[in-house]
């Protein structure tokens, strides 16, 4: 089974281990065979990962792009434990992503941790409106 992706000009794509970079124009790739494949926009850098979930999703990543599985994922359980205890209403995208490396579907695995970049992005965001609230309360009325 082959797979068409259409490159815009310079976006980055990873077959394999190997990282493609388009070149001027936008391009078509026809890839035949079975490797890992990544777009720009689903590639996470370890620069990036700077919060708990991009984490997870950076050893979800490593595990799918090089295959190798035991390097990463005792990474990967400590992360996604460490997760689960911090942020309990997270079981059922974790349960998710883990059922999904529990049966080597990588890629899947990432889809769903999506959900959980955007899930902890919700958080993070409303934790940010709080603290706002705390540091500038409103103000009281003063008695008469």
């Amino acid at each position: 089974m082959a797979l068409k992706v259409e490159l815009k000009p310079n976006e980055r794509i990873i077959i394999g281990t190997a990282v493609v970079r388009n070149g001027d124009q936008r391009t078509s790739l026809v890839i035949e065979g079975h490797a890992p494949i990544l777009r720009e926009k689903d590639i996470l850098s370890p620069k990036s990962a700077d919060t708990p979930a991009k984490l997870i999703y950076l050893a979800i990543q490593l595990m799918y792009i090089d295959g190798r599985v035991a390097d990463n994922i005792g990474t990967y359980n400590k992360l996604m434990s460490d997760f689960q205890e911090a942020v309990p209403s997270s079981t059922r995208i974790l349960m998710a992503i883990h059922n999904h490396i529990l049966n080597a579907e990588f890629y899947k695995a990432l889809k769903e941790a999506k959900q959980l970049l955007a899930y902890e992005r919700k958080l993070l965001e409303h934790a940010a409106g709080n603290s706002s609230l705390r540091e500038n309360p409103v103000p009281r009325a003063q008695p008469a």
